[in-house]
């Protein structure tokens, strides 16, 4: 019968009436001033900055590493893979907030999707967007640890 307990109402527990406090102990008990405490540095730097980053990952998806994109990392260039609907402002304010660093031009490229077969069965590799990067001279991003 211990399920059929579940359903059962509970008692609400009976409230303790305090007695009425006289006009002069209110004069007496000091008023109540409530001081909040100070945050520390470091929260109050990354308080807006997890908001961004939460944001940031609706548009980039992944980092697009290939032989052609390393080449690109000499020249400040940096390829990512985003999702679709993604457009040019929003991909900068991203990578900015993400790298902590300046973006000045952002290049897009639609990839179709290409049609593929395996022996007798066809089928459809799938298409994405990707956004070459630009960023200020003498600033670098980690995309691979070493």
């Amino acid at each position: 019968m211990a399920l059929l307990d579940i359903f059962k109402r509970k008692k609400k527990k009976e409230e303790k009436i305090e007695p009425v406090k006289k006009k002069e102990e209110e004069a007496k008990e000091p008023p109540k001033v409530s001081v909040s405490k100070p945050k520390p540095a470091f929260v109050k730097a990354t308080a807006g900055r997890e908001k961004k980053i939460d944001l940031a990952w609706k548009i980039l998806e992944t980092p697009h590493i290939s032989e052609k994109a390393t080449d690109l990392t000499k020249q400040n260039k940096y390829v990512f893979r985003v999702f679709p609907k993604s457009n040019k402002k929003e991909i900068k304010k991203a990578v900015e907030d993400v790298y902590g660093i300046d973006v000045l031009d952002v290049r897009t490229i639609k990839i179709p999707r290409k049609k593929k077969m395996r022996g007798r069965v066809s089928g459809w590799k799938k298409g994405y967007k990707k956004a070459i990067v630009k960023i200020k001279e003498g600033q670098k991003i980690e995309l691979l640890p070493r």
